[in-house]
């Protein structure tokens, strides 16, 4: 039975020809790989860091290293058109990781791949070099900015752009801090050693701007005490104004300026009062953390790895096992996880393409970083910059 749907709803994989631009003006990456260096001026000092393993809608790159030790990377497609984003920026500034979350189409995900380091880099320039949690939120904020600019110039030929966003999930390591920024419900989990016990901690680092959250209904109550239906429960979920589960994002300006609440967008996404003030934001929560000896790694996810691996399960996989593959292995711990919940193996649930998948799980970026604790008490760095990125255009 399962079989027959699956022949029934999936189409047979064939690669797509890559494109360097896509017809909505966003640039998009080559299909077959994560892409190094995507988007940085040519110069002698790049780290060109290897291509990426694919195996169907899997890219994933088992070890590579950064200014601070080693990471993993990988990700797995479950829309129609990969809506994650994520990349590792780094050379001897530090560290600069993020994974967007798209919603709504890619176009938010891909704008704040392409933007937000950029803004990031002027910010800190501005500042001497000096990173600080202003120093973040004012490149998130000038992301947003510019992300809104593009939605107003396409506003008369393609207004749904209006509709979509990302969440951000932002780590930069600036000297010897860990500074974590979020919008939205992407988690990062620090794995960290319990003395000499062997025992190895899950410690949540992010907070989730998610209205299934109750901090997040009661921030967004005291934000809106005149809207009784500021949160609402739909098919046993809240989400804000009925309409969406995250509070905070880049994009999805249509539940923050009024007159892109308007037609011709459509009716779902449409406010049946007026909007006096903006209902979602785009100022991230941000935690500084002075990394110590014990911090052994650290795990950026989507969602979609956390709605089917509990932080503690995650960390008991990268701990257990070796560092090469890590990330993919979570990945891989997930999609077990969600064919079993749908009671099927997880040879079949491979087979089914995308689209169709997204039945199933959602798309998944993880990117884990282990610290090389002798290289960051020395201050040292990458002699030469590394900048790897996924930009998938399908």
């Amino acid at each position: 039975m399962l079989q027959g749907l699956m022949d029934l709803l999936s189409l047979c994989w064939k690669p797509f020809s890559g494109s360097s631009s896509s017809s909505n003006g966003y640039r998009g990456g080559g299909e077959n790989h994560l892409v190094n260096n995507h988007n940085h001026q040519n110069n002698n000092n790049q780290h060109h860091d290897g291509e990426f393993d694919r195996d169907r809608l899997f890219w994933y790159k088992d070890t590579g290293k950064y200014a601070s030790g080693d990471f993993s990377m990988a990700v797995v497609q479950a829309n129609m058109v990969l809506e994650d984003q994520c990349q590792i920026e780094s050379g001897p500034f530090g560290t600069f990781v993020g994974v967007y979350d798209g919603h709504g189409g890619p176009e938010a995900a891909r704008y704040v791949c392409d933007h937000l380091f950029r803004n990031f880099q002027a910010m800190s320039a501005e500042d001497n070099g000096v990173v600080t949690p202003d120093t973040i939120t004012r490149a998130f904020l000038a992301t947003e900015r510019g992300f809104t600019a593009r939605v107003e110039e396409m506003w008369p030929a393609q207004p749904k752009f209006a509709t979509v966003g990302a969440c951000c999930l932002v780590g930069v390591i600036y000297q010897q801090t860990l500074f974590v920024a979020n919008l939205g419900d992407s988690r990062v989990v620090l794995g960290k050693k319990v003395g000499d016990t062997g025992v190895i901690a899950a410690i949540q680092l992010s907070t989730e701007h998610n209205a299934n959250v109750v901090e997040t209904r009661r921030d967004l109550k005291e934000l809106h005490p005149n809207d009784p239906h500021i949160v609402v429960l739909k098919h046993g979920v809240w989400r804000v104004k009925g309409i969406i589960q995250v509070s905070r994002s880049i994009g999805d300006v249509y539940m923050k300026y009024a007159r892109f609440n308007r037609e011709p967008i459509s009716e779902k996404f449409r406010l049946p009062e007026p909007m006096n003030m903006p209902i979602m934001s785009a100022t991230p929560s941000i935690l500084s953390h002075p990394l110590q000896p014990n911090d052994s790694f650290l795990i950026f996810a989507s969602d979609g790895l956390w709605e089917h691996l509990s932080n503690e399960k995650a960390v008991e996989i990268v701990h257990n096992n070796p560092h090469a593959g890590s990330a993919k292995m979570l990945v891989k711990a997930a999609l077990h996880e969600a064919a079993r919940k749908r009671e099927m193996r997880y040879s079949d649930l491979r087979k089914i393409e995308k689209k169709v998948r997204r039945h199933f799980h959602d798309d998944i970026s993880v990117i884990v970083l282990f610290f090389n604790h002798d290289r960051i008490s020395r201050g040292m760095g990458l002699d030469s910059r590394l900048s790897v990125r996924s930009h998938l255009e399908h």
